[in-house]
This record gives structure tokens, sequence and C-alpha cells, in this order.
């Protein structure tokens, strides 16, 4: 699901731009400010206009809210540095009781915090190279066509086209083309797999991914994070070589399956949809219930700590939706409310109700994040449609791959993959349209 809190994507991305002579040390100082709750001076760190997009309170308001999805800090791994033009990148592991996650800053030359972020604990390994005798290819295709466009690949299977193609449209959180999470990559997995049964597939970066400097100023929602850049998308496929057009379908893992329904209404060329793991209720009443959940894991209680952090999440969630509350105060995970209110405009099942293109729903049994609340409502929505499959697994998590037993955020550091039997379902599916 999104970049927001939803259990995998803990993020503040931003950037800005502006004497610290040790990048390392200085990350390290922020984070030590961080753990002794002194916000203030970890503000007093950033550069100007990273200050005013991530002042103290959205700190706070980041930082307290780990708890109650990650479990207890259990200390740090060793900083990683590398220099990307003017700035440098530092990277520091974060242990936590339920998850691995990565800090990332990025310094500019007179030693500011310009950019930060808090992200599940990726690898460093690249996707591997297609093997020459895979029966499909590998391209790289920009989607969007300015300085704003984002970094995408698409898999073409060899042979005589047209072929039908797919959009994969991620979930939450500053997702790269292969949607990585720990050791896995669900998007690489099946843009691959559909390539090799004849299904063209479009991975590209999600743009909080590719360039969080787009959201540090002014008011965003969820269409410029995600809509428009889907869209675009779309229109990339159209105008490839090999394509057919009039076969471009969408596939939308958790909150992409959710604004699926909005991509396609929105670009008005999309022959149908394949919705993975898509909620179907108010976003933000999910975001409660996951947290509720997880930190119920394990042991099945809820402590102190995680319930006042719970709490203060649905004090958040209410000023919200309370009208007179500022669109551009600081909320959930720190974002801004205006954002969190396009979020809970989305109406998802209701959209696809209107758009009335065939669909394919795909649910796994053993997800977390996304439930069988969610699974029930598409089916009481298009139980009758015949244009509407349902496939559910009853061994696969969030990430579409199987597991045994109750579900947990550490299994999403155990490498694995998407499932083969789900690939072949929906490029059957997609064959049949």
């Amino acid at each position: 699901m999104r970049r927001v809190l939803l259990a995998l994507s803990l993020a503040l991305a931003f950037t800005a731009t502006a004497q610290h002579h040790d990048p390392a040390a200085l990350a390290a100082q922020a984070l030590d400010r961080l753990d002794a709750a002194r916000y203030a001076e970890v503000e007093a760190l950033f550069g100007p206009q990273m200050a005013a997009a991530v002042p103290a309170d959205k700190l706070k308001a980041v930082w307290e809210s780990l708890p109650a999805q990650v479990g207890k800090a259990n200390g740090r791994g060793e900083a990683q540095v590398a220099s990307q033009g003017e700035t440098t990148l530092v990277k520091i592991p974060l242990h936590y009781e339920k998850a691995e996650l990565v800090a990332t800053f990025a310094i500019d030359g007179a030693g500011k915090i310009i950019g930060f972020v808090i992200q599940p604990a990726q690898p460093a390994a690249p996707a591997p190279a297609v093997a020459a005798d895979a029966p499909y290819l590998e391209r790289d295709l920009t989607v969007g066509d300015d300085d704003r466009g984002l970094p995408g690949t698409l898999a073409l299977p060899k042979g005589d086209g047209p072929f039908p193609a797919v959009v994969l449209v991620h979930g939450s959180g500053p997702h790269d083309r292969d949607e990585t999470i720990g050791p896995n990559k669900p998007f690489l997995d099946i843009a691959r797999g559909l390539a090799a049964q004849g299904v063209a597939v479009l991975r590209y970066e999600k743009r909080t991914k590719a360039r969080p400097q787009d959201f540090t100023q002014g008011e965003f929602g969820v269409d410029q994070e995600t809509t428009h850049d889907a869209v675009l998308a779309v229109d990339a496929l159209l105008k490839a070589a090999g394509i057919d057009p009039k076969r471009v379908f969408v596939l939308g893992h958790s909150q992409g399956g959710m604004m699926g329904p909005r991509i396609a209404a929105t670009s008005g060329h999309v022959a149908g949809l394949v919705l993975l793991a898509a909620p179907a209720r108010p976003l933000l009443d999910i975001v409660i219930e996951q947290n509720r959940r997880l930190a119920a894991l394990g042991d099945g209680k809820i402590d102190d700590a995680e319930r006042a952090a719970i709490n203060g999440l649905i004090a958040q969630v209410r000023s919200v939706r309370t009208p007179e509350t500022a669109a551009d105060a600081k909320s959930v995970m720190g974002l801004p409310v205006g954002y969190w209110r396009s979020i809970d405009a989305v109406q998802p099942v209701e959209e696809a109700e209107r758009l009335g293109l065939p669909m394919l729903v795909l649910q796994g049994a053993r997800d977390i994040q996304v439930v069988d609340a969610d699974w029930q409502a598409w089916k009481a929505a298009f139980h009758s449609n015949p244009r509407v499959s349902f496939k559910l697994y009853d061994a696969l998590n969030h990430l579409a791959i199987a597991g045994e037993g109750e579900g947990s955020l550490a299994e999403y550091q155990q490498p694995g993959h998407v499932d083969a039997q789900l690939i072949r379902d929906v490029a059957s599916w997609i064959k049949a349209h």
C-alpha cells in the first residue's frame, strides 16, 4: 500500500537544497537526537527547505509511530556512505523487533541534511540479468517525456507482436520498479513471469522513490503520487513498438490496486484491471486496523507504548476528517491533512462499478495488511458480474509469496518469489481478454 504508514512503507521522503565534515557522524547524530526525543535539535541539522518541509512536529509524529509498527529498537548497523554528485548519501541499518529498516540521509556540501527517508531494508544487489535463452527481452522505457520523467523497464516477449501488455502500479511507499521489499522483488517476478508467457510488462520507479523533491512544496494528493504517472505509463505502452494498443491492462498491487479504477477512468485506454491485494475500504481505517494487528502479532498483546501510539494515530485520523483542520496541517506519518483527504476520497469499489471494465481480483489468505474484509467487499459488489473473476490463494501473503502459519512483518525479510500459479492465472486472464 502507499508511501505512508501501512506496515511496509515507513517514509519521510523529502529533498531540499545546503558544516559538517563527517556525513556518517552527522547522520548518527541525527538518529541519536531522534532517540532522545530532541526533535528541534534534529530540525536544526536540516537545510532551509528540508526544515520547512519536515519540522520538529513531523519528525516526532513519524519517529514515535514506529514502535507500534515494528516493535522495539534493537540497535543499528554500520553506516554506508556514497557520493551522488555534490550530495553525500548515508545509509544506516535500523534493527527493530519486527522488521529491518534503513535510514537514508542526503547531506549537501555545506553539511546540512537535505533529505531523510526511513524504509524497509533492501538488498544492495541489482536485479539479475535476463538469461540469454529467455523468451523475452528487457529495455529501458521512460514514463513521461520531460525532465520529470521516471525511469522504467519494458519486458517484451520475443517473436511477432503485437502483444498484450500490462502496467504494474506499486503499493504504498517510495518503491523502485521491482517493488523491492527486503530481499524480495514482487514486480520483477511478475514482469518476467508474464513476459515469458507472451505478455509485455512495463514497470517503473515510483515518483516518491525517483523524485522525492517533487513533493517538498505545495499541496499534493494521491493522484500526483500515483494516478498521473500510471496514466503516463499506459500512454508509453500505447506508443511502444510491438504492443497491441487495444489490449493494455493495469495490474495494481495494494494501494496501486485501490487506485486501479481511477487510473483506468483517467486514462480511457485501459482494457481491464488486475487488482492484487487491493483495499476496498477507507485507507485511514485500514491504517489503524493494521497497526493494531501488527502490535498484537506474536504474543497477542498490546503494551502501553503501542497503545499510546495507536491512540495518537486515531486522534490524527479524526483530525483529518474534521473539516476545520487546515489542509496543510501535519497528520498521519507527518504528511499533510490534504494528502490524506485525497486518499479518504477514493472509493475503489464504487469507482470500479462506474467503470464497468473486466477485472481479475486476487487475494492471499495470509495477508496481514489487506485482509478478508476487503476481499469480501470486492466479492459482494461483483460476485454476479460475469466480467469480474476472483482468485483466492490460501498460502500467499501480501507480497503474493507463499508461506506457512500466521503472517508477520518478519516474513517479508525472508527471500521468496511471487507464486507461479498466480502469475499463470494473470497471464491466462489477460490473453483471454
